[in-house]
């Protein structure tokens, strides 16, 4: 349930850790995907043309944020980001095995 009542919901009572900043900003990026998630399916789940296509601008955004995310998650965690980019690789070498008209 939102806590927009309460003004000290969102303070933070001491600085984080580096460590649990790298936490937060995982949860900041799954927190982005759901979003993405529940504008696009209400999108989906919509037949007005303008809702529709503002839940989409707005999961485009989401997408966005997610980036800005991801890049600030590497900069802080190089070690995460070395284990995106074999995780990338790996689906690069397991699509090189596949006829090109399998990928999709």
């Amino acid at each position: 349930m939102p806590e927009f009542a309460n003004p000290f919901s969102g303070n933070v009572p001491r600085q984080m850790t580096k460590e649990e900043l790298i936490r937060a900003l995982r949860l900041d990026i799954a927190a982005e995907q759901e979003a993405v998630h529940m504008y696009t399916a209400q999108a989906e789940a919509s037949d007005d043309p303008l809702a529709k296509a503002v839940l989409l601008d707005i999961a485009d955004e989401e997408r966005q944020h997610t980036g800005e995310l991801l890049e600030l998650l590497g900069r802080l965690a190089p070690e995460e980001q070395k284990l995106l980019e074999a995780g990338r690789k790996e689906v690069e070498e397991a699509a090189a095995r596949l006829p090109s008209s399998a990928e999709r």
